[in-house]
């Protein structure tokens, strides 16, 4: 009976973390909004222990910041951040993607083209947390051929961190198949010897996300003044 207990609280508490997650990274909880604890109890029907035990893991995630006499918000990044942080994010893409050994193995290319399989169907469908997850196991798969699990865990450090910033493109259906296409195209490049273009490919993968947060949400940086 107290393991079903233990498990049963477990399973709650990680629902609420993603509901809340969720709301944030598909931009119903815009950046900057200001995350009261009465607000997301009532918002979600939780405890405030469990609303409380969110905002901590997500804070650690770094997608929710706690400042004095402010309390929790949703991160929001400057333009300065977000351009540094894709910085390091395209660095650790393209030497992965030039570490995949070419051709790829059948394996790995099946793995891939079944987990692009699913990617469709959950865009078909509409499914946004289910296009949000295969999108970043189609990409876990493709770059921990590399070889390499520190660079991979790195990769993943850093997915987390544009988490906010990339996951609200997918919601778009236009950025949405762009994103379709390109991992067809990424499937393609796995089959032949040019590891250059395939490395290019996954970068520019990320441009668009990049660019429609600036363009959306991205506050000032403070330091650059006014032309």
């Amino acid at each position: 009976m107290t393991v079903t207990k233990i498990a049963s609280r477990a399973d709650e508490q990680a629902e609420i973390i993603r509901r809340v997650e969720e709301d944030i990274i598909f931009g119903r909880l815009p950046p900057g909004a200001r995350l009261i604890e009465d607000n997301l109890m009532e918002r979600y029907g939780a405890s405030r222990h469990f609303v409380r035990q969110a905002l901590v893991h997500l804070e650690h995630t770094g997608i929710v910041q706690r400042e004095k006499n402010v309390g929790a918000t949703v991160r929001s990044y400057s333009t300065a951040e977000v351009k540094q942080i894709y910085e390091v994010r395209e660095m650790l893409t393209r030497q992965a993607a030039l570490m995949i050994p070419l051709p790829a193995k059948a394996s790995l290319i099946m793995e891939l083209e079944t987990i692009q399989a699913e990617y469709v169907r959950y865009a078909e469908r509409g499914d946004l947390r289910g296009i949000h997850d295969t999108n970043d196991a189609f990409h876990i798969a493709l770059f921990g051929a590399c070889g390499n699990p520190y660079l991979v865990r790195s990769l993943q450090d850093y997915m987390g961190l544009t988490l906010p910033m990339r996951a609200k493109n997918l919601a778009d259906h236009d950025g949405l198949q762009v994103s379709i296409q390109q991992h067809d195209m990424m499937i393609s490049l796995l089959r032949g010897h040019d590891n250059w273009a395939l490395s290019q490919l996954c970068v520019e993968h990320m441009h668009s996300s990049k660019a429609d947060y600036l363009q959306r949400v991205a506050v000032p940086d403070p330091n650059l003044g006014l032309d």
